[in-house]
């Protein structure tokens, strides 16, 4: 493809509460095995793209550990790469990204050392599959400046999250408001961008001598007029997680057979980093309905409509119902959670009862089993 990749995956956001204050939104675990960036590296290896960045800043331990080895998206260096990018002190500046479009300028030497004729722009906290190629053959038909993909958002009141846009007949956005408070449209931006690459250079360069970071506010909106930005529109699933009840809602969707079969079991697949562990082992008592459970784990007690994620022990006599169990969490006999999310590394202790009955209830045990 006559593309490179860049994947924004720095970011942090207040509404995942306590799920964000050990790791990235990018790294937040999703449908029992894989990490919310592994579904944007995959469409770009799906989509041919060989030469990708990876940019990350808060909490970037772990989404860096699970980026360690290019080899699981199958990019090779001969023919490119993976480059994961922080924030790095310089001469001339010894700032964090200050927005998104400040994190692509910091790393502009990327953009100028690379012979590609165009950028692929994508966020890592969205679940998707997407063929970029035919975005890319939207863009050069439309002779456009900057391609932004839309999707429809169906519930009105999650509108507050995205950028909203409007477009006309021929495919141009005519109105681009982001974040708005109240809105009447329900076009969003999925926060995926095509631009041509010394295009977006100079824009960069530009917005950087003027002061300004973001690469919404300061480039499409500040620009939408006098720059070709036309919309791509796709009707295929689309999730961002950067909420708690957006990360909750979207794991259960993978309990749906029509989901996962869209994901895993269409070429091109999925990728993510692979571990070494045993099946998940179901003991006699085990009772399971409707579930996913990922490898490693051991079921003793009963798990219905409930994600369970690597290396989760149940013991006798549980009872888990529409819960997101995320990985290596050992719970205690006669235990009850229904309606929650429980924190990776949690000791739940035996006899306790969770339940989320206003929303989904986030459980983070402080006892810690392992030393420091």
């Amino acid at each position: 493809m006559r593309a490179i990749g860049i994947i924004l995956a720095g970011g942090n956001n207040s509404r995942m509460r306590e799920l964000s204050d050990k790791r990235a939104i990018a790294a937040m675990p999703v449908a029992g095995s894989y990490r919310s960036i592994d579904f944007a590296l995959s469409n770009m290896a799906n989509s041919h793209i060989q030469k990708v960045a990876v940019l990350t800043q808060y909490n970037a331990r772990s989404l860096n550990e699970h980026l360690s080895s290019s080899k699981w998206w199958d990019f090779g260096r001969k023919q490119g790469g993976m480059f994961v990018f922080t924030p790095t002190i310089t001469k001339d500046n010894s700032l964090w990204y200050q927005g998104t479009a400040d994190a692509i300028y910091q790393n502009i030497d990327f953009l100028k050392q690379s012979h590609e004729p165009y950028v692929v722009i994508a966020s890592g906290d969205c679940i998707y599959r997407m063929d970029y190629n035919k975005v890319l053959e939207y863009h050069i038909a439309k002779r456009a400046d900057i391609t932004v993909v839309c999707t429809t958002c169906e519930d009105q009141t999650e509108v507050e999250r995205f950028g909203v846009v409007r477009m006309n007949d021929d495919g141009r956005i005519v109105e681009f408001e982001e974040k708005p408070i109240v809105s009447s449209y329900n076009t969003i931006s999925t926060g995926i961008y095509v631009v041509r690459r010394r295009q977006l250079i100079e824009l960069l360069e530009r917005a950087a001598l003027e002061g300004r970071h973001d690469f919404v506010n300061d480039i499409l909106i500040r620009y939408k007029n006098l720059k070709r930005i036309y919309g791509y529109r796709t009707d295929a699933y689309w999730s961002n997680i950067s909420t708690v009840e957006a990360y909750y809602r979207t794991n259960m969707d993978f309990l749906r057979p029509d989901i996962r079969n869209y994901f895993f079991r269409q070429e091109p697949s999925i990728k993510t980093k692979i571990d070494d562990l045993p099946p998940a082992k179901y003991n006699p008592e085990a009772v399971v309905k409707n579930s996913l459970v990922s490898s490693g784990s051991i079921i003793n007690g009963t798990v219905e409509n409930s994600v369970l994620f690597k290396e989760v022990y149940v013991g006798n006599n549980c009872v888990i119902r529409n819960s997101v169990i995320l990985n290596n969490v050992y719970i205690g006999d006669n235990t009850r959670i229904e309606n929650c999310i429980v924190e990776s590394r949690d000791t739940i202790r035996a006899n306790s009862c969770y339940c989320g009955e206003d929303g989904i209830k986030i459980v983070v045990e402080k006892n810690e089993r392992y030393a420091l």
